[in-house]
C-alpha cells in the first residue's frame, strides 16, 4: 500500500444523512471528535451499521455511524455489560475456583455463565454485597490489547475461553477489559468505571448449555440487571413483578388455554378448547384480511422429501434445526417453512405477466428443532403455526405489494391496540445469492420504509438466509418487545426453483417472491396477547364472552332463554347454575376474566330485562335484552379493545 493510499479518507454517514470524511483507520471516537470536542469527550460507545461496538472500533468507508453517550438508549446496554463484569469479579473474589465463560447484556439486564462452582439463590446476597463494594470503589475499566498467544496462556485452564479464542477471534490481537486486579477477554463496549453503575441486583440462578447446545456442558447461569439509578432499578423490579403476574404460562393454566406436558414432548403445545377458541378467532381475522387483499388459500403437507429442501436451500442452511425421517431408505423432513411448498404450487402452471401478482396464504404448521434449553412456553417451541403468505410479483410490483403488506400489518396492530417497532434486517453471514442481488433487495426495502416515513432501526446480519426483511416487534403493556410480523424480499428462491412468467415481450422472466406474516407465528402472538391483555381478551377473542348468573333456581329457566337469544346472535355463552350465592358467582366470573356477566332475578324475569356487569365492575340494571345484544354485536364486530357498556334505552 502506498503512503497516499494509507492516508486516504473514508466517508461515513451520520444519523441525519450527512456525510463526513475521516482518515482511514479512524475509530468511532475519532468520528465523534471530528463532529465536536464535547461529543468526543462524552463518547461511551458507537454503532456501526446498526451494530453496537466499542468506541475504539475502526470505521469503514460508507459506514452508518451513531455515537453513543450516557444520554443514548444504548447506554443502558453498555452499563449492563459492565455490570456483568462486576458480577464476575465479585464471584471470583468469593469463589476463586469459578470458571467464567460468557457474560453478555440482555434486553432486561445481563447474565453470566459459569462452572466449577456450586451456586443457588441463597448465594446471591453475598455476591451482591461484593458487587456493591466494587461499584463503590469506582475502579477504572480499562481496555488492553494482547496477542492471541498471550490470551491463550492466561486462559490455559479455561477450555471455554480457549474455544472462543480459536473459533471467534479473527485477529492476532484480542482485547481484554481490566478493573482493579481482575480482567476478562471481551470486545466491549463498557462504561468508564465501575462507579457509573448506579444500581444492580441479581435475580435468579438457572442451568444453561454452553452455547445453547444440549450436547455441550451444562453451566450455571446467573441473571441480574443494572441501572444508572436506584429509582430506575426499583421501577424495573416493580414491572418485573407485574410481568410475572402476566406470565402467559401462569395465565394459560388459570384460563385452561394450553399445556405443554412432558409426556407429549418438549416444545409441543396442546391447545385446550378455550385456547383453540382464541386461535380460531385470530385465524378468522387473518383469513378475512387475506381475502380482502386478494390472497388465495393453499395447503401444503407437514413433511416433504429432503430433495425439496435441498432445492430451496433450507437443507444446507437449516439441516441442524430440522426433524429428519428415514422412510423406505429415502430421507424426508418435517417442514421448517412453508415457502418451498408455495413456490412449487406456483411452478405447477404457466403464468402471464397479466396474472401477477399471485398471492397465496396458509396457516401452516412448521417444525424447528430448537435446543431444549432455549424452549420457553409459547415463545419458543418445536411446533408452531405461521400465518404465512407468499407473493409472486413482477419487479415493477414490488413496492406496491410491500406497501400493501405493511398496511395489513398495521391493521392488526391498531385493531389489537399494540405498539410496534420496525427494523430492517440485512444479510446474515449464512446466506445464498450474490452481492448484487442482496444490495438491490436491501435498497428496495429501505426505500419503502423511508418513503413511507416509518421510523426504523437496522439489524445487521439478522435477515433470512434467502433475503433481507422488514421485521415488526410488538411492544406489550410492560414495554417488552417481541418478534412479530415480517415482510421479506426473495430473489433467490425463484431462481432456485426456476420460476417464470411470460412477459409482454413474450419472453420468460423471473418473478420476485415476497414472504410475509401478519402475526409472525400464532404461538408467539398468542403469548403476546395473553400477557398484553393480562388474559382480559377483548370480547371478540374471549373464550367465554358472557356468563348468565341466575339469582335462584326459580330464574334458571329464564337464564337459559337469555342464553339462547345470545347464542342465536353468535355469542359464546354459559349459564352458571351451581348452587352458589350471586356474590360468589360474580367473584368467580371476575377470576375467569369474563367480559360480561348477566344477572337475572325475579324482577328481570318479570320485566323481560337483564342486569349487566362488565369486567370493569360497572353494573346496570333493567337493561333491555335487545339493546344489550345490539351493544355486544357492535363491540364484537368493531373489535373494540376498551369498550364501555352504555345502557341503550
Amino acid at each position: 500500500m502506498s503512503e497516499t493510499d494509507a492516508q486516504a479518507d473514508v466517508t461515513v454517514v451520520l444519523p441525519d444523512g450527512a456525510e463526513l470524511d475521516v482518515p482511514a483507520g479512524a475509530t468511532v471516537e475519532d468520528v465523534a471528535f471530528e463532529i465536536g470536542p464535547g461529543l468526543g469527550r462524552d463518547t461511551v460507545a458507537g454503532k456501526i451499521d446498526g451494530e453496537l461496538v466499542e468506541k475504539y472500533a475502526t470505521v469503514h468507508d460508507g459506514a452508518r455511524i451513531e455515537i453513543v453517550t450516557d444520554q443514548s438508549d444504548e447506554y443502558l446496554t453498555v452499563l449492563r455489560h459492565s455490570a456483568a463484569h462486576v458480577f464476575a469479579q465479585a464471584l471470583q473474589r468469593l469463589h476463586p475456583e469459578a470458571t467464567l465463560t460468557i457474560g453478555p447484556p440482555t434486553d432486561e439486564g445481563f447474565y453470566y455463565d459459569v462452572t466449577d462452582v456450586d451456586l443457588d439463590e441463597d448465594d446471591l446476597d453475598a455476591i451482591e454485597e461484593e458487587m456493591d463494594e466494587i461499584i463503590a470503589a469506582d475502579y477504572d475499566i480499562e481496555r488492553e490489547v494482547r496477542s492471541r498467544e498471550e490470551a491463550k496462556e492466561i486462559y490455559a485452564d479455561n477450555e471455554y475461553k480457549l474455544q472462543i479464542l480459536d473459533e471467534e477471534a479473527d485477529d492476532e490481537e484480542v482485547t481484554f477489559y481490566v478493573q482493579d486486579d481482575w480482567q476478562d477477554l471481551c470486545q466491549g463496549p463498557h462504561v468508564e468505571s465501575t462507579g457509573e453503575i448506579g444500581a444492580t441486583t441479581l435475580l435468579e440462578v438457572s442451568a444453561a448449555y454452553w452455547r445453547g447446545d444440549e450436547d455441550n456442558d451444562t453451566l450455571t447461569r446467573v441473571y441480574g440487571t443494572a441501572f444508572a439509578s436506584e429509582s430506575d432499578l426499583k421501577e424495573h423490579l416493580e414491572l418485573r413483578e407485574e410481568a410475572l403476574e402476566r406470565d402467559h404460562r401462569k395465565i394459560g393454566q388459570e384460563m385452561n388455554l394450553f399445556s405443554i406436558p412432558t409426556v407429549t414432548g418438549p416444545g409441543l403445545p396442546l391447545y385446550h378448547p378455550p385456547g383453540k377458541t382464541v386461535l380460531r378467532e385470530l385465524s378468522n381475522f387473518a383469513n378475512e384480511l387475506n381475502r380482502e387483499n386478494g390472497y388465495e388459500e393453499v395447503e401444503t403437507p407437514h413433511v416433504f422429501r429432503t430433495e425439496l429442501w435441498k432445492k430451496s436451500g433450507h437443507y444446507e442452511n437449516y439441516k441442524d434445526d430440522m426433524f429428519l425421517l428415514d422412510v423406505n431408505d429415502e430421507e424426508y423432513g418435517l417442514k421448517p417453512m412453508n415457502c418451498p411448498g408455495h413456490a412449487t404450487i406456483f411452478d405447477q402452471q404457466s403464468w402471464s405477466y397479466r396474472d401477477l401478482p399471485q398471492r397465496y396464504f396458509e396457516n401452516g404448521k412448521v417444525y424447528r428443532k430448537e435446543q431444549r434449553g432455549e424452549l420457553s412456553g409459547l415463545s419458543r417451541v418445536w411446533s408452531f403455526t405461521i400465518d404465512d403468505g407468499h407473493l409472486f410479483v413482477r419487479p415493477d410490483q414490488i413496492r406496491q405489494e410491500i406497501e400493501s403488506v405493511i398496511e395489513m400489518i398495521f391493521e392488526v396492530v391498531e385493531t389489537l391496540d399494540l405498539d410496534v417497532e420496525v427494523a430492517l434486517a440485512t444479510r446474515p453471514d449464512k446466506s445464498v445469492g450474490g452481492d448484487e442481488i442482496w444490495e438491490s433487495a436491501e435498497e428496495q426495502l429501505r426505500d419503502v420504509l423511508e418513503s413511507g416515513g416509518y421510523e426504523y432501526d437496522v439489524e445487521p446480519g439478522d435477515g433470512a438466509f434467502y433475503g433481507p426483511k422488514i421485521d415488526f416487534g410488538f411492544e406489550d403493556a410492560l414495554g417488552r418487545v417481541w418478534d412479530g410480523p415480517t415482510v421479506q424480499l426473495d430473489f433467490n428462491m425463484p431462481d432456485r426453483f426456476d420460476l417464470t412468467y411470460t412477459g409482454e415481450d413474450n419472453e420468460d422472466h423471473q418473478p420476485v417472491m415476497i414472504h410475509r406474516a401478519l402475526y409472525g407465528s400464532y404461538e408467539r402472538f398468542f403469548m403476546v396477547l395473553i400477557e398484553h391483555f393480562d388474559g382480559d381478551f377483548p370480547l371478540w377473542l374471549a373464550p367465554e364472552q358472557v356468563r348468565i348468573l341466575p339469582v335462584s333456581d326459580e330464574t334458571l329457566g329464564y337464564a337459559h332463554r337469555v342464553k339462547n337469544e345470545l347464542e342465536d346472535a353468535g355469542f359464546r355463552v354459559e349459564v352458571e347454575d351451581r348452587d352458589w350465592t350471586v356474590g360468589r358467582k360474580i367473584r368467580a366470573g371476575h377470576d375467569d376474566r369474563l367480559p360480561y356477566m348477566v344477572i337475572v332475578g325475579e324482577d328481570e324475569q318479570e320485566a323481560g330485562t337483564v342486569s349487566v356487569r362488565d369486567r370493569f365492575e360497572n353494573q346496570r340494571g333493567d337493561v333491555d335484552l335487545d339493546a344489550f345484544v345490539d351493544h355486544l354485536v357492535a363491540e364484537r364486530d368493531e373489535k373494540r379493545t376498551e369498550p364501555e357498556f352504555v345502557d341503550a334505552e
